[in-house]
């Protein structure tokens, strides 16, 4: 087959080069007797390993299955037993690999069933990224990465690509690199990302289960650990692409000199970040108070901010450096115990030698009121203009807000105690005084 092909660009030339190439290569293959006699051996391999699979799998599958059955060796097991799907396809690469050895002996040829065997290993990458795996950023990658170079390298097209790939130099100021290193680098960041994303979700699951430890302590570590893992996968990632970290020198100069300059807020937050985490006097699940009048429970410290959440479900995010810097009330929330008053008043009637001991008792039966460090403690305050004013101090853990109604459920308290005992609660009394005295009444 000859083709003019030259008034054509020099890639659709090289295209229709390959395209005369495998028709030859067919072409030679159809009329081949060891090209049949191969694709014999092929479909006979496909077809016993279609017969031992349906035998074995299922014996494999209750062999390997631990049923209700838990012990050291469950988790292994059922690692083992996803792997099942692969076991067709192996086993026809197998099977094709000891046909592959009697046809070469006869035939001294084997390219036809060389082909099947990248055939049957992609049918097992495709049963391995459709079946096996179940995380959906790995499937993504095997979608869009890992099948199409098996594809590639079933037709016999991976070496052209890869050295076309490597040819094929871009450059950005001093630092240059081949499209190759754009691959490897987007195949192995993939790669490198999701395995520091699971590390990380994996060694913070076990430095939260240390309770033994400070929440402050712990949050430090967490963020150590996740900072030092994604390091590593930066310096592993710039290697594998073959960029010279010596040639990022400049780079990295002016990046501090942002830092110095106009990031120094941003440095500022994360150093009082730190320390935060080190002293331990604002950890999350504390109830705070800052100077500026933000309050609320912080949820979660990062790396810059202490998230803020209110009792109306608003979230605040506050500038560690606010912390370090301005007036900060701890209430903490997690778990201290916070002293709290209710106001009240009674008539002047009132024998107020008895107020303090029912009031007291009174409050004293409500769940959440301790007796420690103090119990309730009720005080005379003073002679108000229309009764005398009373107030009960209690102690209670939490704060008396959002889910807590610590005050509401007091005066409830009280106002059933003196109700009980017959105490007369006062109303606004005001005394008017008409100068002059009242007209006198006019008959007609």
């Amino acid at each position: 087959m000859n083709f003019d092909l030259t008034q054509y660009p020099p890639i659709v030339q090289q295209i229709a080069g390959y395209g005369v190439q495998g028709y030859e290569l067919a072409l030679g293959w159809l009329l081949s007797p060891a090209a049949w006699s191969q694709f014999a051996v092929l479909v006979v391999a496909y077809l016993l390993a279609v017969l031992i699979s349906r035998q074995l799998r299922p014996a494999l599958s209750q062999l390997i299955d631990p049923a209700d059955v838990q012990n050291m060796f469950t988790a292994p097991r059922l690692f083992v037993l996803q792997f099942l799907p692969l076991l067709l396809p192996l086993l026809a690469y197998a099977l094709t690999g000891i046909g592959e050895q009697v046809i070469r002996s006869i035939f001294d040829s084997g390219a036809v069933i060389a082909f099947g065997k990248r055939v049957f290993l992609f049918l097992a990458v495709r049963a391995f990224v459709r079946d096996i795996l179940k995380d959906q950023f790995l499937r993504l990658l095997g979608r869009f990465i890992l099948i199409p170079i098996a594809a590639l390298y079933t037709l016999g097209l991976l070496d052209v690509v890869s050295v076309q790939l490597t040819e094929t130099v871009i450059g950005v100021g001093n630092i240059k690199f081949s499209l190759m290193s754009i691959v490897r680098g987007l195949i192995a960041g993939s790669l490198l990302f999701w395995l520091g994303q699971w590390s990380n979700g994996q060694t913070s699951a076990l430095i939260e289960k240390q309770q033994e430890m400070r929440p402050s302590i712990r949050q430090l570590l967490i963020k150590t650990v996740e900072f030092m893992i994604f390091g590593v996968a930066f310096l592993v990632l710039m290697n594998v692409m073959g960029i010279n970290l010596g040639a990022l020198a400049v780079l990295g100069g002016a990046i501090g000199v942002g830092l110095g300059f106009g990031l120094q807020k941003i440095a500022s937050n994360f150093i009082s970040g730190v320390i935060l985490l080190v002293e331990g006097q604002a950890t999350v699940g504390d109830f705070v108070e800052l100077d500026g009048g933000e309050s609320g429970k912080i949820v979660k410290m990062t790396a810059r901010a202490a998230i803020l959440e209110t009792f109306d479900g608003r979230w605040i995010v506050v500038p560690n450096e606010d912390f370090i810097t301005t007036r900060v009330v701890n209430y903490s929330d997690s778990g201290s115990a916070n002293r709290y008053e209710a106001p009240f008043s009674v008539s002047y009637d009132t024998d107020i030698n008895l107020v303090p001991p029912i009031i007291e008792a009174a409050v004293a039966k409500h769940a959440e009121v301790l007796d420690l460090p103090y119990p309730p403690d009720c005080e005379l305050r003073g002679f108000g203009d229309n009764g005398i004013d009373f107030a009960v101090e209690f102690w209670v853990n939490g704060l008396d807000d959002g889910p807590n109604k610590f005050t509401s459920d007091v005066l409830f308290l009280i106002w059933n105690a003196l109700k009980d005992n017959g105490i007369e609660i006062p109303y606004p009394q005001r005394v008017v005084e008409i100068k002059g005295g009242l007209p006198a009444a006019t008959s007609e």
